[in-house]
């Protein structure tokens, strides 16, 4: 099955019948997403799979946003966060990098949701693929993913 689709089923059995748009550019990253949709940058969800002490972890952070390794030790309870490399990304989600949405894994993953993405009422998440997005309800999306809300950007990472 298409990665999208699979993203299209994960949405539609949380009772959401969301309208993937697949553009003709590339969303791979925020600003390429941004430009491609026409939203602010914090507006997109960043979907980051952290290994914290090697047990998967998908953080949602807004795209004009940095998670911070010292929070995310601490929110994640870890002695050792890293980000995963490409090949764990695969392995954990089903979804390569550039693509990865916040739902359609193929196991389950704790998630942790940046707090400073409740400053927009409509975020936009990856879908699947390297171009296609979906707009949902900040509510909505901590709901869906069953995300922990949590502060994981410093000051300094704030604009």
């Amino acid at each position: 099955m298409r990665s999208v689709e699979r993203v299209r089923q994960a949405l539609a059995a949380h009772g959401l019948d969301m309208a993937v748009r697949e553009l003709p550019q590339s969303t791979r990253t925020a600003p390429q997403a941004a430009a491609a949709i026409g939203c602010e940058l914090g507006a997109i969800v960043k979907s980051l799979l952290f290994l914290a002490d090697d047990r998967p972890a998908l953080v949602l952070v807004a795209g004009d946003r940095r998670a911070d390794p010292v929070l995310l030790r601490a929110v994640l309870g870890a002695s050792q966060v890293a980000m995963a490399n490409a090949d764990r990304v695969r392995e954990e989600t089903g979804f390569t990098i550039g693509g990865v949405p916040p739902v359609g894994h193929t196991q389950p993953l704790r998630v942790f949701v940046d707090r400073s993405l409740s400053r927009f009422e409509t975020v936009w998440a990856a879908a699947g693929g390297p171009s296609a997005v979906f707009p949902i309800p900040y509510v909505r999306l901590v709901e869906i993913t069953g995300g922990q809300v949590a502060d994981v950007i410093s000051a300094e990472a704030a604009p």
